[in-house]
């Protein structure tokens, strides 16, 4: 086994190894006794496998040699028992040992997902969703691999060697000696081979990739190399690629042949310098044939061992950095967190933006100096061109982020003095494409209040008008949406997701056009749920058309990162601003469907 390879950037130094390893330790808590039964289990069996070669010393020197057919037969009944036990502790410590790192693995992971889950919209814009997945899918798995296979022989292996050196001493220092003479070469090779190794491994994973890249442009670039006659030319690059990967491995296999060619000669070498010395000790009487013959018998459990250890170097500083990882993102705080000291927040209540600025990224502010109060059951759409900052107003006025400076308010309380629940049920957030998880109509409306009972989904589907539709479905309200949502179409997904709107019954709605990525057959149906949800609401709406703009009560124009202009429809036309000339260009191509600037 050779684990995955680690990059000199991922490797842990000796005091990063000591807090990760006291980390896991309380992390694993809960499994202290299985750890400690497994050790415990590993400890006997090593004693076991030991024992066989010292109870054929023994039936050797005081059986055979002493024509004691008695204690032979003892050595012989020994030996067996020895045996058998070895074969039953094998067993379970690999069944404790796996228990207590699967359970480990399992509650990481759960850990790990949960803190995801709570971390605000901040983070996942800095962090690649591909990354975060590799983290709870390749790094899981890198410590999964040692745990499954890596640490019993880790363990056994460094018990082994230590055990081993013990019991040859006790038997005879003279011929422990020469055992060692061997070492500081095996030693050295293992070094050697643990930094060649490493090196070529990550070599073999980069070409890997690269192989597998240009085989997914050959796939998916199929058309355009068919357009163009490059069919040789693509097939010439792949097999240059692969002709590459084909020397990585055989660098790699070379790598191996020649460590494990090295320690397999010391071995025989060894062999050979303890049955000649160890011969002419037994002549001499300085040792007796079991001693020599237990010696021969216990090389193996030395040199076995040491290569299993090189082995199993890459795979547990992978493992280590792997798990250094995940604890980097549990110990990422949410930005967007409850304060202990949270309050419920009112029924009703104006919502006040009050010199709110905001900056994605420190030292390049998108909104700066911006106030706005939006009263009870009114309608503000918020306009603007694209990278204006409307949409992050709108996010900053539900709180998926929280203001650089100044705050944002409802009925007088700050959003970051609110507890989360509460600020959940007063405002919501209808996204411009409405996620589906996989599961049913019903599941996926249950979802914004997991509690809600049969009557009060269909009541919240009905509120929009839109239950007679769902309950034509052959399996109505139980019909599998699929991965995605895949089974309905994009009206009929955003119709569900206006539903869940409904079913919270939220003081203040927060839209993001929710009709701007319709074909216009399903367009009309979702208009007349939105009007419908919108009754009797305070409403937030990043507007991308000219008819939501409207109906709206008060227009807010965004631009630059500021509130440019205020007012109603009429009254930023008559002012021929910024709102005007958008207003101007609509009306230009209103026969074409062109959306207002997005």
């Amino acid at each position: 086994m050779w684990g995955t390879p680690v990059s000199e950037e991922d490797k842990l130094d000796r005091e990063a190894t000591k807090q990760l390893m006291r980390r896991s330790w309380q992390f694993a808590a809960p499994y202290h006794r299985t750890i400690v039964a497994a050790l415990t289990l590993v400890t006997i069996w090593t004693a076991t496998t030991l024992a066989g070669p010292v109870i054929v010393s023994y039936g050797i020197d005081h059986g055979i040699s002493a024509g004691s057919g008695r204690v032979l037969n003892m050595a012989v009944a020994a030996y067996i028992a020895v045996t058998v036990v070895a074969y039953v502790i094998a067993r379970f410590q690999y069944v404790y040992i796996n228990r207590a790192g699967e359970g480990f693995l399992r509650d990481l992971r759960v850990r790990v997902f949960d803190h995801l889950q709570r971390q605000g919209l901040a983070y996942f814009d800095r962090e690649k969703t591909g990354v975060l997945v590799s983290r709870m899918t390749a790094d899981v798995e890198s410590m999964a691999e040692l745990i499954q296979f890596g640490l019993l022989q880790f363990v056994s292996a460094g018990l082994l060697v230590v055990m081993a050196l013990t019991v040859l001493f006790v038997l005879s220092w003279q011929l422990t000696l020469l055992a060692l003479i061997v070492f500081p070469i095996i030693v050295v090779a293992s070094i050697r081979f643990q930094r060649d190794s490493n090196r070529a491994y990550l070599q073999v994973r980069e070409r890997v990739g690269n192989n597998l890249s240009a085989l997914q442009e050959g796939i998916t670039g199929v058309r355009v190399i068919q357009a163009f006659g490059r069919e040789d030319e693509q097939s010439r690059r792949f097999a240059e690629s692969n002709g590459s990967l084909f020397d990585s491995h055989m660098h790699s296999i070379r790598v191996s042949v020649w460590y494990f060619a090295l320690v397999e000669f010391c071995g025989i070498v060894a062999t050979a310098a303890m049955v000649g010395v160890g011969g002419y000790l037994v002549h001499r009487g300085s040792v007796s044939l079991g001693v020599v013959t237990a010696f021969v018998l216990l090389l193996s459990s030395l040199f076995e061992p040491m290569q299993q250890l090189s082995q199993l170097y890459n795979t547990v500083q992978s493992a280590g950095a792997a798990l250094q990882k995940l604890y980097g993102i549990l110990d990422t705080l949410p930005e967007v967190d409850e304060s202990p000291d949270a309050v419920e927040l009112p029924a009703l209540g104006e919502v006040v933006v009050d010199r709110v600025g905001f900056e994605y990224v420190p030292g390049r502010p998108v909104l700066s100096d911006v106030s706005l109060t939006v009263g009870v059951g009114e309608r503000v759409a918020l306009v603007g061109p694209t990278g204006a900052g409307k949409s992050t107003l709108a996010k900053l006025m539900s709180r998926l982020y929280d203001p650089t400076s100044g705050t944002v308010s409802f009925g007088g309380i700050d959003l970051r003095s609110a507890t989360l629940h509460s600020l959940r049920t007063r405002v919501v957030v209808v996204p411009q494409e409405g996620f589906l998880f996989s599961g049913t109509i019903r599941d996926n409306l249950s979802i914004a209040r997991p509690g809600a009972t049969d009557d009060e989904i269909a009541q919240s589907l009905a509120a929009i008008g839109v239950l007679d539709h769902f309950l034509a479905f052959p399996e109505g309200l139980d019909t599998e949406v699929r991965e995605r949502g895949s089974r309905l179409s994009a009206g009929e997904r955003q119709l569900i997701a206006l539903a869940r709107a409904a079913l919270v019954d939220p003081a203040v709605l927060v839209l993001d056009e929710a009709t701007s990525n319709l074909d216009p057959g399903t367009e009309a149906e979702v208009e007349h749920a939105l009007e419908s949800l919108m009754s009797d609401r305070t409403v937030i709406v990043v507007a991308h058309r000219l008819s939501t703009v409207r109906r709206a009560d008060r227009i807010a124009v965004v631009d630059a990162g500021g509130l440019a202009e205020l007012g109603s429809h009429d009254e930023l036309v008559a002012l021929g601003g910024k709102y005007a000339a958008l207003s101007a260009a609509w009306e230009r191509n209103q026969h074409s469907g062109v959306i207002l600037t997005d």
